[in-house]
């Protein structure tokens, strides 16, 4: 594309051969109507099946998609990549397997109107989530750990995300940690810069179980929430 597209959706991805190729064609299919200019941003990091050769036949296909490869399975880490390859100032943060236009449209629209970031919450009134009560219980259970340690306000730091490229880049050069927890201080960060942060209640209903699985999951989300922790206690 000769010109920067008005809006970049940046999506990580690992191991997503089963969907990768239906998702987008099915983003760009409900994109389609509403006549936005947008870039679709493959942030693939560390996979072992064919989702790079995946990303790179949707890309060589489909001019608004790029992708990138970092060397590690690292959700944040491939977050961060990506965040910064947008070519838009108007940038949205997606999951594969959820990829929601409503969202998408309606976040971009709150942007554009002065919000410097939009968060999807899973877990604000009015929210449908749809997945296992183990995922809901977890996320609930992390976001008050978020309340106690670091004085969130909110109610989900990993829902989709819209925002002010410009406004939250160095939100995202002053975070510390990655994986998971890259999320939620991206989020926390941007509440104590003092940016304009609102959050929107969303429905969740994912096409896959998680691609990594929510216990081996744990130790390094409560060493890198220990990390952040410290590092906002200490400097702020």
């Amino acid at each position: 594309m000769s010109s920067a597209p008005h809006v970049s959706i940046v999506i990580p991805v690992y191991n997503e051969e089963a969907i990768l190729h239906a998702a987008v064609v099915g983003l760009r299919e409900r994109l389609a109507p509403h006549g936005v200019s947008y870039e679709i941003v493959l942030a693939e990091n560390g996979s072992r099946d064919r989702t790079v050769a995946i990303a790179e036949e949707l890309a060589a296909r489909y001019a608004e998609v790029r992708h990138l490869s970092i060397d590690e399975p690292n959700y944040g880490k491939a977050l961060r990549a990506g965040i910064l390859a947008a070519r838009a100032d108007v940038v949205v943060c997606d999951e594969i397997d959820l990829c929601s236009v409503d969202f998408c449209l309606a976040a971009v629209a709150r942007v554009e109107a002065g919000k410097d970031l939009v968060i999807g919450s899973k877990l604000a009134g009015g929210a449908e989530d749809e997945r296992p009560l183990l995922r809901h219980t977890a996320s609930r259970v992390y976001t008050s750990a978020l309340r106690l340690l670091l004085d969130f306000q909110g109610t989900d730091t990993h829902g989709p995300k819209a925002f002010r490229r410009s406004r939250l880049l160095p939100v995202v050069e002053a975070c510390v940690v990655d994986r998971d927890v890259f999320a939620s201080e991206f989020v926390i960060r941007a509440y104590r810069a003092g940016l304009a942060v609102e959050e929107l209640p969303i429905r969740v209903k994912e096409l896959r179980p998680p691609s990594i699985n929510l216990f081996r999951r744990v130790p390094a989300v409560v060493r890198n929430l220990a990390k952040l922790t410290w590092a906002v206690r200490r400097n702020g």
